[in-house]
């Protein structure tokens, strides 16, 4: 069985089904459609008894993209285990850039962490080199970069939040610091943090890394230790954007694209990329009255 939920607008909703069935059903993949309102939007389950999960998605991307939406081969469930990158996933910013420039040198870093993240260069090379760039940077413009320009992005803290309410364990995994992680994991309210840390002397950073590079070998294995500790059949849901986010989305129940680049994109089998992250409730059917907002 195939199940795709979908935040829609109720306005054209039931000619997008009918769209959907006109491109399904001579496929013989027959579908079935159902929709709970959420205000001014409505949830709605599409489901088929088989059939080619690249083509389901290929046709629902083309009938509601851009829409928040998740695919899955049985009924969705609630994860026990949520892992998320940080960097323009639960935060807005990507923390080494912001950093650079108060080192003058955003656009010469910037440009290499796009790259990066479009899988266009080796990510622990690029990290070495935009780390050997910050060298002799005063280590307390980290805190005045976190002061004045990290920030959640919106629904970041009621998702952790309602998901560890429901008895979910909740990781961030980061190719960024844990001068940012930290400070950022206790903001929103992940229980663990796992990511690079910058090696400081004298209260400069020395363009150095300590211990081993936290990469996309990294941030999956994080998820199979993680979800290996809890009992078996337990779903993992895993949030990113970059190519290095790939092999952890497609490791979990539930990988989810935020925003995200191509690579990210096509290697998820959900999206967020109309509304916030709070869409990840509702696509996994949690009740808005259930919601942490406090």
């Amino acid at each position: 069985m195939l199940i795709a939920r979908l935040i829609a607008d109720p306005a054209d909703l039931l000619t997008r089904i009918e769209a959907v069935k006109a491109e399904l059903e001579p496929e013989a993949m027959p579908i079935e459609a159902s929709a709970t309102s959420l205000g001014d939007k409505v949830l709605v389950e599409i489901s088929a008894l088989d059939g080619n999960q690249a083509l389901f998605r290929h046709v629902l991307d083309e009938i509601f993209a851009p829409a928040d939406m998740l695919i899955a081969k049985d009924a969705v469930r609630v994860p026990a285990l949520f892992v998320s990158d940080m960097d323009s996933t639960m935060i807005g910013q990507e923390c080494i850039d912001e950093l650079a420039d108060f080192a003058g040198i955003k656009p010469q870093i910037a440009e290499i962490t796009e790259r990066a993240m479009q899988g266009e260069l080796d990510f622990n090379a690029a990290l070495i080199e935009r780390v050997n760039l910050l060298a002799g940077l005063d280590e307390g413009a980290i805190q005045q970069c976190l002061d004045e320009r990290i920030r959640p992005n919106p629904g970041a803290r009621v998702l952790v939040e309602t998901l560890k309410a429901g008895g979910c364990r909740t990781v961030l995994v980061t190719g960024g610091f844990h001068h940012f992680a930290d400070p950022v994991a206790q903001q929103i309210g992940f229980e663990h943090v796992v990511g690079n840390r910058l090696e400081v002397t004298a209260g400069k950073l020395t363009g150095s890394l300590i211990g081993e590079i936290c990469n996309s070998t990294t941030k999956k294995k994080v998820h199979d230790d993680e979800l290996g500790a809890l009992p078996a059949g337990s779903a993992s849901m895993a949030a990113g954007d970059g190519a290095n986010d790939v092999p952890m989305l497609q490791a979990a129940t539930y990988g989810i694209a935020y925003y995200a680049k191509p690579k990210a994109r096509a290697a998820a089998n959900g999206v967020v990329e109309a509304g916030d992250l709070t869409s990840l409730l509702s696509l996994l059917g949690i009740p808005k009255s259930d919601w942490v907002t406090g």
